[in-house]
């Protein structure tokens, strides 16, 4: 985004939201789709609730038309992450669009239709457990927890198993299943709804160029329209890169999706990938699957993951699996042209605004294949993440990927290593890392106790979470552990080794049976499960009823449908203005003055107010509690961090908060008694509330 072409057609956004129609001529580059739905449309069942694609209160089903193939391609999107500009031509649906208390309520979407798998028995949509409980894997919860939301979307799955719906916690004591599954909503196959309307199709277009007060809105359609750009504007783009497979590997363009990648590494190509490949691009889409949420990976892209984790620091699991796969990444800076390994690009300084992150590639192994036919080598490669849920948007505490190439000692029945790369990231430093001394000692070893004892003693010191991370204990310690689990099984002498007294295997033999354990049934890869299984039969007393017997909440329909209202959904006043706190970051401090970076301060922002704005006669309180009243802003000294100090006021709520946080705040802390932070520091300096009687 960038000043104000003076050049180019002035072009305009056309898009539907639930069969509607909108067309924009001046939009703000920077509005995200969640901000164009709640303030200039109806729909207002999007939330506002993380703001960073982990909770799913945003998520909407977005449509594109492909009008070669004369397609509609449904997924969804966060709508909090995905700007306004790029949605051209598509086709939002929201809750409201599935269905209300008017027209009726929609069963289940009809996405898992479209699929070629046989017809289920009637009822039931074409929808797996294992879907149900991966489409709900991003969505927070605080509430009722996960068990009913599964359990909703599972009953409509062909192969649901009612042993295994929490429905079972309200079955009276003899009643046969049978009843209980009358009982369940039936899917309506002939409720269709059409995603992508017509008119729409007629309207589609290649490019656009989006026009507005400060910026401008590109979106290149080839390569070279995108080097036009970056010769007129200091800009950072992106061009929308297609994947390519050929006898050496695959290459992934830097803007194709998370989702559309793991996709084309899934795909099965005999013909041209052998074997030791598929195992490599597989286990990556694995993986890949695991990370963030399907609303997620459908919008984000594999650059933009590469570039956050070279750049920003982000614990990306992406650079450490392709880091172990030997990953190669294509960077274009004007006229020159770079092929660097990932652990080069990773280390390097952050791009520039002249710089392109092209495609990442990541060869085959066809040179190990090749040896293994001669020294009957196998290839072996697992991932590994440590995260705070298995499945769904949290940021790993630790992730890990290992390429090995061993075969079969022919002086002894062990396993050699050949050759390894090993990779680590997310444990609290700046980059993923390659353990290259743990990789040199392995290499040409022979794999028995003693020499994983030492592997694991080197990978110790070489995983070391920087000062200031979090859990850097765990963190260590799952690195050893993830190696151990690598390559306990391969060392024949390891006591925790299944291989341990086994008679009549040979290196051969134990190869092969590890293969098979490991690798045998990759089309079948077993995800975690979000839930337990479990039952539970109670006998009802009737005297109680209605109390003890399962009822529908009231108002869930038209949570459901979006047509609650809420206190942020109704709409503000016209020409008003709109406000966002400024907090102290300090304890205890006194506060000099506030300031704000004026180069970056959006247009809009009309007056910042603090307790000396209160007038005369009034009182700094913000709410009042048992213990007293609580003051509204911070005075001379701030009592606790995040005590608000100060109010800033803009035209829009977007302004109001790019402008608190552009804040800076002159503290002093001079003469001051350090903070009390700890009850045991209030004891001893017998800093106590009053309790009022």
């Amino acid at each position: 985004m960038e000043e104000e072409s003076e050049t180019g057609k002035k072009g305009h956004l056309v898009f539907a939201v639930n069969g509607q129609r909108f067309e924009l001529f001046t939009v703000d580059p920077s509005m995200t789709l969640l901000e164009f739905l709640r303030t200039q449309t109806p729909f207002k069942s999007v939330k506002l609730g993380c703001g960073e694609g982990g909770c799913g209160a945003c998520t909407v089903l977005l449509s594109k038309y492909d009008p070669l193939l004369d397609q509609v391609e449904d997924f969804t999107a966060s709508s909090c992450l995905t700007l306004l500009c790029s949605i051209n031509g598509c086709s939002i649906t929201t809750t409201e669009g599935l269905g209300n208390s008017k027209v009726g309520f929609h069963s289940i979407h009809k996405s898992a239709e479209k699929t070629d798998r046989p017809e289920p028995s009637p009822g039931y949509s074409k929808l797996t457990v294992t879907e149900a409980e991966k489409a709900i894997a991003g969505n927070l919860c605080r509430c009722t927890g996960y068990r009913p939301i599964a359990d909703a979307c599972k009953s409509f799955a062909s192969d649901v198993d009612m042993e295994d719906l929490g429905f079972n916690s309200f079955w009276k004591k003899g009643e046969r299943q049978e009843a209980n599954i009358s009982g369940l909503p039936l899917y309506n196959h002939n409720h269709e709804i059409c995603t992508f309307p017509a008119f729409l199709k007629r309207e589609v277009k290649a490019s656009m160029l989006i026009d507005s007060k400060r910026c401008s809105w590109h979106q290149p359609s080839s390569f070279s329209e995108l080097q036009s750009l970056l010769k007129c504007y200091d800009a950072n783009n992106g061009v929308r890169m297609k994947l390519v497979e050929d006898h050496t590997g695959i290459e992934i363009g830097a803007a194709v999706t998370i989702s559309k990648a793991i996709e084309a590494l899934r795909e099965e190509n005999k013909d041209e990938f052998i074997s030791a490949s598929e195992l490599v691009f597989k286990k990556i889409a694995d993986h890949m699957e695991k990370i963030a949420a399907k609303f997620i990976r459908n919008i984000g892209s594999i650059g933009g993951n590469l570039v956050m984790a070279q750049g920003k620091h982000f614990p990306s699991d992406i650079a450490t699996i392709l880091l172990a796969a030997s990953s190669f990444v294509h960077i274009i800076t004007g006229s020159i042209h770079e092929k660097l390994t990932l652990e080069e690009f990773l280390e390097r300084p952050p791009l520039d605004s002249k710089s392109v992150l092209i495609s990442v590639r990541i060869p085959n192994c066809e040179s190990i294949e090749a040896v293994y036919l001669e020294t009957e080598s196998e290839l072996l490669f697992e991932t590994y993440r440590a995260a705070p849920r298995p499945l769904g948007n949290a940021l790993p505490y630790l992730n890990a990927a290992f390429l090995a190439e061993v075969s079969c000692s022919k002086s002894s029945s062990g396993i050699m290593m050949n050759s390894c790369q090993l990779a680590f990231g997310a444990f609290g430093t700046k980059h993923a890392i390659r353990a290259r001394k743990v990789e040199e000692f392995l290499t040409g070893k022979l794999l028995t106790n003693a020499v994983l004892y030492e592997a694991i003693k080197l990978v110790k010191a070489a995983v070391v979470p920087e000062d200031g991370t979090s859990n850097p204990a765990y963190r260590s310690s799952m690195a050893v552990g993830f190696l151990f689990d690598f390559l306990s099984q391969l060392a024949g002498g390891s006591p925790y080794g299944w291989l341990k007294g086994i008679k009549g295997y040979n290196g051969i033999s134990m190869l092969e049976d590890f293969k098979s354990e490991k690798y045998g049934n990759l089309d079948h890869v077993k995800y975690p499960t979000m839930l337990s299984s479990s039952k539970q039969e109670i006998q009802l007393n009737k005297k109680n009823c209605p109390i003890g017997e399962p009822i529908t909440k009231s108002g869930s329909a038209l949570q459901a449908s979006g047509e609650a209202v809420y206190v942020d959904d109704i709409p503000s006043p016209g020409n008003c203005l709109y406000g966002a706190f400024i907090y102290s970051t300090k304890p205890f401090a006194r506060v000099k003055g506030i300031e704000f970076n004026s180069k970056s301060l959006p247009d809009g922002v009309t007056a910042l107010i603090s307790f000396k704005d209160i007038p005369k006669g009034g009182q700094n309180i913000g709410s009042v509690f048992s213990f007293g009243p609580e003051q509204l802003f911070a005075e001379e000294l701030t009592q606790y961090a995040g005590e608000p100090v100060a109010f800033v006021l803009a035209d829009t709520q977007k302004h109001a908060d790019i402008a608190a946080k552009l804040a800076v705040v002159d503290y002093d802390l001079e003469n001051l008694e350090p903070p009390i932070l700890t009850v045991e520091e209030a004891i001893e300096r017998s800093s106590l509330f009053e309790i009022p009687l």
